[in-house]
């Protein structure tokens, strides 16, 4: 009787490895393009020194005064994040995604707090209606203090035919070791709820009647579209 021939333990160990990183590479960048995924965008400056990056984007067919608003409101308590709802509240994040423009949401400011949940909150480190939405801090719940630094950036870009370009980078940046296998871990969470976040605003913005006036629409005209 001739026996089936199995793989050695670190033949296998190793092509795991391989596909890991392979899913992780096609997750880090669903969506960018090669030239996105490596230039520099609003937020890079606030955490130079990043151990972990990923760039994500969307096409939607609307123009950055109609996308901007629903940016804006992002946050929970506010319009949410146009995710899986249902998975962020089996957290415990108390996540309800609007449907609608809420103009009590649209005034956002550098310094502002942004929650993820009730307990858990990000500070607006840049902002520039309608071009860019910039967010910092550690998300440890739980913990005295976040085992690492991290920026959510959300950059809209007009495009030459009337529509936006949407970027979402996220960067982490840690001091001891440890800290990269549990970022990896978030990475590959993040990637489930941010792909499902880019199209729920899509979706949203491209179902809207039209641009919706917001403090820097009335100055699209001064962002330099795609040629």
């Amino acid at each position: 009787m001739t026996r089936a021939r199995v793989a050695p333990a670190p033949l296998v160990l190793a092509s795991l490895a391989l596909a890991a990183a392979a899913l992780r590479q096609v997750q880090a960048r669903w969506g960018a393009t090669d030239a996105e995924v490596t230039e520099a965008l609003p937020g890079d400056d606030v955490l130079p020194s990043a151990g972990l990056s990923a760039t994500r984007a969307v096409d939607i067919e609307a123009p950055p005064g109609s996308v901007w608003p629903w940016i804006a409101q992002l946050g929970q308590g506010r319009g949410g994040f146009y995710s899986y709802d249902v998975l962020e509240n089996l957290a415990g994040c108390d996540i309800y995604s609007a449907d609608k423009v809420v103009p009590e949401w649209q005034d956002v400011a550098a310094g502002d707090e942004i929650r993820l949940a009730p307990e858990v909150a990000l500070s607006v480190a840049d902002v520039s209606p309608p071009r860019h939405l910039v967010l910092h801090g550690g998300v440890a719940p739980g913990m005295p203090a976040p085992p690492y630094d991290f920026t959510w950036a959300f950059v809209l870009r007009p495009t030459s035919g009337g529509g936006t370009r949407l970027l979402v980078r996220e960067r982490y940046g840690w001091q001891r070791p440890w800290v990269r296998p549990v970022v990896e871990v978030l990475q590959a969470a993040s990637f489930v709820m941010t792909e499902r976040m880019l199209r729920g605003i899509r979706d949203r913005a491209e179902r809207a009647p039209g641009p919706t006036p917001t403090a820097g629409a009335a100055n699209l005209e001064t962002v330099n579209p795609v040629a």
